[in-house]
C-alpha cells in the first residue's frame, strides 16, 4: 500500500531567518565602483605630510596673488625708500637703526639696509615674482615635452631616432651654465646694448630658456610610456575601427599618460624655482629694484655679517616653499601610482 500523496504542496513559512536584508543606500555606495581619481584623492588624504605641503603650498600662491591687496592694507610699498623720508630709521653706516633689521610694529620684518625699504612688501612681491616665472616656466616645459615625447613615441623611425638624439644633447648641457651663456644672447635680440632690459623682457627671456633646456626630462619620459601602450591591445583595436592618429593619441594614449605628467610637473617647478632665483642671484635674472626672491638673496649676501634679516627671511620662505612642493610631489606620485609608494 502506497503512502497517500499530498494534492498540493505545503506553502513555505517565512520567517526573518530565511529572507536575505536588502542592502542600505550606504552599503551600495561603498561598495560600487570609484573612479582612478576618487581613489587617489582618497590615498591623498590620508597621507598627512602631503596635506599639510599642499596647505603650506597653497598660502604662498595666495600670498603671491594677493600680494597688491596685502600692501595695500598694510599700506606699504617694495619701491618706496623710507630711509629717504625718516632718516633715523639707519644709523650712521646705513644699517637699521633697531634691532633685528628695524623690526617693528611699523615695519613688520625690518627695512633694507643703506635704501631702507620695506622688507615685508619686498618679499610678497618677491613671492609673486618667482612663482609667476616658474609656474609659466613649467606649464610651457610640460606642453612641449608632451607634444614632442608622444610625437616621437607614436610615430617612431627616423622621427623617434632624431628626437632622441636631440634629447640627448640637451640632457648632456650643463643647464645652469647655458641659462648664463644664453640670457645676454637673448637680450641682445631684442635690446640695443647700451639700453635697459625691460623687467617683462627679463621675465620673458627666462621663461623661455627654462623651458627650452627643461622639456628634454618629461620627452624622454613620455617617450618611453607611448612606446609600450602603441603596442597595447585597445590602441591596436582603435586602429583596426579605423581611428585616426588625431583620435587615438587624445582618447586612448593620454588618458593614460595624464599621471606621469602630473608627477614630473609638480617635481619640476620647485626646480624652476630655484633656478630662477639663482640666475637672478648671479645677475642675469630679475634684478633690483624688482622684488624677487634671488635679487633679496643677492642684496642680502651683501650685508648678512652686520644684517642677518634682510637674508633670512627670503632664504628661509624659499626654503619652506621648495621643501613643502617636493614632499607634495612625493605624495602625488604615490597617491597616483600606488606600486611606486615609500
Amino acid at each position: 500500500m502506497t503512502p497517500p500523496t499530498p494534492s498540493a504542496a505545503a506553502p513555505l513559512e517565512v520567517t526573518d531567518d530565511n529572507v536575505e536584508p536588502s542592502p542600505s543606500p550606504s552599503t551600495l555606495k561603498g561598495n560600487e565602483s570609484r573612479s582612478p581619481g576618487r581613489l587617489a584623492w582618497t590615498r591623498f588624504k590620508r597621507d598627512r605630510t602631503g596635506v599639510i605641503s599642499a596647505c603650506i603650498v597653497i598660502f604662498f600662491f595666495v600670498v603671491a596673488i594677493c600680494a597688491p591687496l596685502i600692501a595695500k592694507l598694510y599700506g606699504k610699498n617694495p619701491y618706496t625708500t623710507y630711509a629717504s623720508q625718516d632718516p633715523s630709521l639707519l644709523d650712521p653706516f646705513s644699517y637699521p637703526a633697531g634691532a633685528n633689521g628695524g623690526m617693528s610694529s611699523q615695519f613688520w620684518f625690518g627695512i633694507e639696509p643703506q635704501l631702507g625699504r620695506d622688507v615685508f612688501t619686498f618679499l610678497i612681491y618677491g613671492i609673486r615674482t618667482s612663482l609667476g616665472i616658474a609656474v609659466a616656466a613649467t606649464l610651457l616645459t610640460t606642453a612641449l615635452g608632451v607634444v614632442v615625447g608622444i610625437t616621437a613615441g607614436y610615430l617612431g623611425g627616423k622621427t623617434d631616432y632624431l628626437v632622441g638624439r636631440i634629447i640627448d644633447i640637451l640632457l648632456s648641457f650643463p643647464s645652469t651654465l647655458f641659462f648664463i651663456a644664453f640670457m645676454p644672447v637673448i637680450y641682445g635680440l631684442f635690446v640695443a646694448p647700451d639700453e635697459n632690459i625691460p623687467t617683462s623682457l627679463r621675465a620673458i627671456s627666462l621663461i623661455i630658456v627654462l623651458s627650452a633646456f627643461g622639456w628634454a626630462s618629461i620627452a624622454r619620459l613620455l617617450r618611453g610610456q607611448v612606446l609600450g601602450l602603441r603596442e597595447r591591445e585597445f590602441v591596436e583595436a582603435a586602429k583596426v575601427t579605423g581611428a585616426s592618429p588625431r583620435r587615438i593619441v587624445f582618447k586612448e594614449l593620454l588618458p593614460n599618460l595624464w599621471t606621469p605628467i602630473i608627477i614630473q610637473s609638480t617635481l619640476m617647478l620647485p626646480a624652476f624655482v630655484t633656478a630662477e632665483a639663482g640666475l637672478a642671484f648671479l645677475g642675469v635674472g630679475i634684478i633690483d629694484p624688482t622684488p624677487d626672491w634671488g635679487v633679496m638673496i643677492q642684496r642680502g649676501a651683501q650685508f648678512y655679517t652686520q644684517d642677518l634679516t634682510f637674508m633670512l627671511f627670503p632664504g628661509l620662505s624659499m626654503v619652506i616653499f621648495v621643501l613643502a612642493f617636493n614632499l607634495l610631489g612625493d605624495s602625488v606620485r604615490d597617491a597616483l601610482d600606488p606600486k611606486s609608494k615609500r
